[in-house]
């Protein structure tokens, strides 16, 4: 079976990473998925390196699969009048430029709804479409930092920690799916696209999830726990005597099968420690009880132990580590794709596992205007000598 969205047109006009990220994965299930770049340039990520494969940074790679490049100059009006041809056709749209550009162009929602009232419309910026906030630019790290993630990330004591990877990109991208997904089903039903407004820092806001519903009940803020949970103990690493061991315990019943297992009949039995809420509350003096004993035993016999009874445990790897382990192999999460100038490259593979529709992965990311004048012909109808022309006046 063709994976789910082979009926789907997407126009991608978005750069960098949160509207790439969240096309990569339309494109994964089977969307047909045209990346619009601006020629002799395109996305700012394909020099974001080293490293580079093929002349092309891992950077773009890791975001850009499945999809074809069309390079268009949106300063000329011809540049976008082929944007407007292309709306016509296309089922979704998504763009990150500053609020207002698409407007000052001609393709904002209302004007290319009046051509398509189908299209869904998805914009993703920092701060979202209204609010004192919205001409504002946002990154991923500013977003971080003030979307309160950095606050509750680092050690106890330390200065305040970004995550290590762009996580408000990712996440919005995943919600602008989520969004386009959801506005595609409701089209099934009334006929009407729409417009879909996607703000990095609501993203942000939303996944604080515990933390936040944490303040938003007690009034207190959320400190920093570094690698510890502020609801639960103990879960977090620890260190083994020869390496470290990241340790979950989750519920009560987990926190004496741990006891029982180690051989800590003491703490098992201790007042202090016999619930959750109590061990939060004592944590001080539990942790450090916890980190001599893990210090120990070594790592291996610590994961062997704990999950032959129950408990979630694991070792810390490394990025090598990761894409070596025989669990991420088996599902898939490392795949190699054949690319026009770098031979193959490496990348994650998809996390859908659909049993009737697969995802597609059968497309290296594109070189720059590597599939203009393809999509030019079979969607627009354009002829060698249009395309000519096109080219030799920068349109393309």
């Amino acid at each position: 079976m063709p994976p789910p969205l082979t009926d789907l047109l997407v126009l991608d006009l978005s750069r960098v990473l949160a509207g790439p990220y969240g096309t990569m994965m339309l494109a994964d299930l089977g969307a047909e998925v045209i990346k619009v770049e601006m020629p002799g340039r395109g996305d700012d990520t394909r020099q974001w390196g080293p490293p580079f494969a093929g002349g092309e940074a891992a950077y773009y790679l890791s975001v850009n699969r499945n999809k074809k490049s069309l390079t268009l100059n949106l300063k000329s009006e011809r540049g976008r009048e082929i944007v407007r041809r292309l709306a016509c056709r296309a089922d979704v749209l998504v763009e990150n430029f500053r609020v207002g550009t698409m407007d000052e162009w001609g393709l904002g929602y209302e004007a290319l709804r009046a051509i398509n009232p189908k299209l869904i419309y998805c914009a993703i910026t920092g701060y979202g479409q209204t609010g004192p906030y919205r001409r504002r630019p946002g990154y991923d790290f500013i977003i971080q930092a003030e979307g309160g993630i950095m606050s509750i990330t680092g050690p106890e004591e330390g200065p305040p920690m970004k995550v290590g990877v762009a996580i408000v990109d990712i996440t919005a991208g995943l919600y602008a799916d989520v969004a386009i997904l959801s506005a595609l089903h409701e089209r099934e039903r009334s006929g009407q696209g729409q417009y879909i407004d996607i703000a990095l820092l609501d993203a942000q806001v939303a996944w604080l999830a515990n933390v936040g519903s944490n303040y938003l009940v007690s009034g207190q803020r959320p400190r920093r726990y570094g690698n510890a949970h502020s609801n639960i103990v103990p879960y977090e690493p620890f260190p083994a005597s020869d390496g470290w061991i990241a340790v979950g315990v989750g519920n009560d019943r987990q926190w004496q099968r741990l006891c029982a297992a180690a051989g800590w009949e003491d703490l098992a039995a201790d007042p202090r420690f016999v619930t959750n809420p109590q061990r939060v509350e004592h944590r001080a003096t539990l942790v450090p009880i916890l980190q001599e004993r893990f210090r120990q035993r070594p790592t291996e016999e610590w994961r062997a132990m704990l999950l032959q009874v129950g408990i979630p445990c694991a070792p810390i790897n490394a990025i090598d580590q990761v894409f070596a382990d025989p669990q991420v192999l088996a599902r898939g999460m490392s795949v190699e794709l054949p690319h026009p100038t770098a031979g193959t490259v490496k990348m994650a593979g998809s996390p859908f596992k659909l049993s009737r529709t697969p995802t597609r992965l059968d497309r290296a990311p594109p070189l720059l205007g590597q599939h203009t004048d393809e999509i030019l012909r079979t969607h627009l109808g354009c002829s060698d000598e249009e395309i000519a022309r096109l080219r030799a006046e920068g349109v393309i």
